[in-house]
């Protein structure tokens, strides 16, 4: 017999077959145990979906920007005899983290100058002569805010300055050794114009000391100490404040007038030819001329003609844009150059021509490859015909001579004077009125470029 709960009553089952009833529970777990088992298939691919539409709907992860390359500091630049020399408006760093005090503990504390580090930490000695006179500013940016940066600056006196130093008989001429928040609320330390102190000790929250008058050819000694315990690097900037001209130089293409990048190099000759330009990608951007300097500008790029130009700063005077073109270099391209001068009926050029003809003496220079033609021209009301033709002819002979004399290759140069359908044209023009200004005009023959 059998019992079973039927609506909490016992119910007896008189007579039942087992083996029937056993087979019938197997297969009841086996329909069940399917049934659940497509159940979770179908929950997981319908998870599975869920998942795959969620993410297809997330945006894409944002690439970080890529950290600055770290400048290594040089073996030793920690003790004043290996100092890192420093070029004016040009920042050194990030560099890494500096690390000890060196060999030689060059600053030491003095009850007599409150304004020394109490000692060195993490330091680095720069050097900077200058270029010019005017006044020392100097920026000092740490690359984690937090790090307690200061800086001495002292003037070089002779070969015992290190000497001198650590006797305290050389002392420092201006100076930072402030709070350790004091970065973190300006972002940076130094020395400007702006500022009223010469040095600003622990007591202070100040960052910036007054700038100090130099004069051309001095050395300074920079001192920049860290003294964060595994603190980070630093960006040193040094330059002089002067009354000067700051221009922005533009390059334009000159046949699509666009704006271009161009490899520049500014040199300033008054200062043994320092480069105060050398960007390979310059397109728009200010410089800074120093009132009656002379400089020495380069501009290239491949397929332009190059510029070459030597000028005094003092021509910017009241500029705030500079413009320059930067031509292609094309078969067929005309330069008509109306400012050469000749007596009347002569084909022999005046020293007035010399100016604008260099220009283009400096064009060619860079590309001796480059063929062209100088035609010539004349006025004239068509009364002698072959007498212009000749004329003509003359005088782009006159202009070849002088780019010759001026070391531009003569098998480049070819020459060409009027035709008499020229003539007569020009003849034309002037009963009308409308005659051309061009007394030359140059015409790009071959490029020389490899095709």
């Amino acid at each position: 017999m059998f019992l079973s709960l039927h609506k909490n009553k016992v119910v007896v089952l008189k007579s039942i077959d087992m083996k029937k009833l056993f087979m019938t529970l197997i297969c009841c777990m086996l329909v069940l145990g399917a049934a659940d088992s497509y159940a979770q298939s179908k929950s997981s691919k319908s998870s599975s979906k869920k998942t795959t539409s969620s993410n297809s709907k997330k945006k894409k992860p944002v690439a970080e920007k890529p950290k600055p390359v770290e400048v290594a500091l040089p073996y030793n630049c920690n003790d004043c005899l290996f100092p890192v020399d420093l070029q004016p408006d040009v920042a050194f760093g990030p560099t890494v983290a500096p690390s000890g005090a060196g060999q030689v503990m060059e600053v030491q504390a003095d009850k007599k100058a409150p304004y020394l580090f109490e000692n060195e930490h993490n330091t680095v000695w720069y050097r900077f002569k200058v270029p010019y006179n005017g006044n020392l500013e100097i920026t000092i940016t740490p690359t984690n805010s937090k790090d307690d940066y200061d800086f001495l600056v002292y003037k070089y006196t002779d070969a015992y300055f290190s000497n001198h130093m650590i006797q305290n008989k050389v002392l420092p001429l201006a100076g930072v050794v402030n709070a350790i928040d004091t970065a973190s609320k300006t972002g940076a330390i130094g020395m400007n114009k702006d500022a009223k102190d010469k040095f600003v000790t622990k007591k202070s929250t100040t960052s910036f000391v007054k700038s100090i008058q130099v004069v051309k050819g001095e050395e300074y000694y920079i001192v920049v100490d860290n003294n964060t315990a595994k603190g980070a690097g630093h960006t040193i900037k040094v330059g002089i404040q002067v009354d000067s001209y700051e221009p922005m130089l533009v390059f334009i293409d000159g046949k699509t007038k666009k704006p271009m990048d161009v490899d520049l190099t500014i040199l300033e000759k008054n200062t043994n030819n320092r480069a105060i330009v050398k960007n390979p990608k310059f397109k728009r951007q200010v410089v800074k001329f120093v009132p009656k300097f002379n400089y020495t500008l380069y501009a290239k790029r491949d397929g332009y003609f190059s510029i070459y130009k030597d000028f005094a700063s003092d021509i910017l005077k009241g500029d705030t844009i500079v413009r320059f073109l930067m031509q292609k270099i094309e078969r067929g391209t005309k330069y008509p150059i109306s400012d050469i001068y000749f007596d009347n009926g002569e084909s022999q050029l005046l020293p007035e021509s010399d100016t604008a003809l260099l220009n283009y003496v400096a064009m060619f220079r860079n590309h001796p490859d480059v063929s062209f033609l100088v035609k010539g021209y004349v006025t004239t009301y068509g009364f002698d015909v072959e007498g212009d033709m000749q004329m003509s002819l003359e005088r782009a002979v006159s202009v070849k001579n002088f780019f010759v004399a001026h070391g531009l290759p003569e098998s480049k140069i070819t020459v060409a004077g009027m035709t008499q359908t020229e003539i007569k044209r020009a003849a034309a023009a002037m009963l009308k009125n409308d005659r051309s200004d061009a007394k030359v005009e140059l015409i790009i023959t071959d490029t020389g470029l490899t095709k």
